[in-house]
């Protein structure tokens, strides 16, 4: 029990030994482990958390480094999610992380049976696979929880938490209501989102990483693999915004922060 466990004595001593037990019974699934998905896992992990299932298909870039909690030197080229849940169990070693690299998406859907999970967490940038989604969370048992666009972001005192429909000035949340309205199709509840209306133009210049250590399928050095084409974001997606550790892990950090809120504020069964 977590309670018992020296490393979560500080964790103990502010919530009791009641939240402790639940937080430790609880199940949760986080779909993309990037830039906030990474550090929404270490948050849950170090309050307690000890069954976490996390999805990913990439492996670390050497341009995951400025942002992305697994990403080190060391780690590039690994699957994000061996990785990740390598970190995790350094802090926890008798947690069950179960790492599952797949891409989420309307075809895949059928693979994970979120009804088995008390809490999902949605850190995925792709569009579509955002919408298929949280409209299979929200039609789920589960809690459902989402990270709405991190890039093209400074500003860590304009990151915010509002319900999906109340969310302003964000344009991935624009057009996940656009692309909603116009397949007539909603999400069954209300959830939670972390956002920032603050919008920012890259400034540099897009360039592929330049390295030996390139995994892009697109490459022509380094061990890019065509096979991965459909594993690995970064050769298909139309444009590639800048961001920063300091604001994805505000927003990874406060996604962990609203799931062991909401379970401190359980009543006890």
């Amino acid at each position: 029990m977590p309670n018992n466990n020296p490393f979560f004595s500080r964790s103990n001593l502010l919530l009791g030994e009641e939240v402790m037990k639940r937080l430790d019974e609880l199940k949760v699934i986080i779909f993309g482990v990037g830039g906030v998905g990474s550090w929404c896992a270490e948050g849950l992990v170090r309050s307690g958390i000890s069954d976490l299932t996390i999805v990913d298909s990439d492996r670390v870039c050497v341009t995951n480094v400025n942002r992305q909690l697994m990403a080190t030197s060391r780690t590039i080229g690994m699957v994000k999610v061996k990785a990740l849940r390598d970190r995790l169990l350094e802090i926890n070693p008798s947690a069950d992380i179960t790492p599952v690299q797949a891409i989420y998406s309307e075809e895949t859907s059928d693979q994970f049976d979120l009804d088995s999970f008390d809490v999902v967490v949605d850190a995925i940038d792709s569009l579509k696979d955002k919408v298929a989604l949280i409209l299979h969370a929200t039609n789920s048992t589960a809690k459902f929880y989402s990270s709405m666009g991190a890039a093209l972001k400074l500003d860590p005192t304009k990151i915010r938490v509002d319900e999906f429909w109340k969310v302003k000035g964000c344009p991935l949340a624009r057009a996940l209501r656009q692309r909603f309205k116009k397949l007539k199709r909603y999400p069954a509840k209300k959830f939670k989102c972390v956002y920032s209306d603050e919008l920012l133009d890259n400034r540099g210049a897009a360039t592929s990483c330049g390295t030996e250590k390139c995994l892009c399928p697109k490459t022509e050095k380094g061990p890019g693999d065509p096979s991965l084409v459909n594993h690995e974001w970064c050769s298909s997606k139309a444009r590639i915004n800048g961001s920063l550790m300091h604001i994805t892990a505000i927003f990874g950090l406060t996604l962990s922060g609203l799931i062991i809120k909401d379970v401190e504020l359980m009543k006890p069964q």
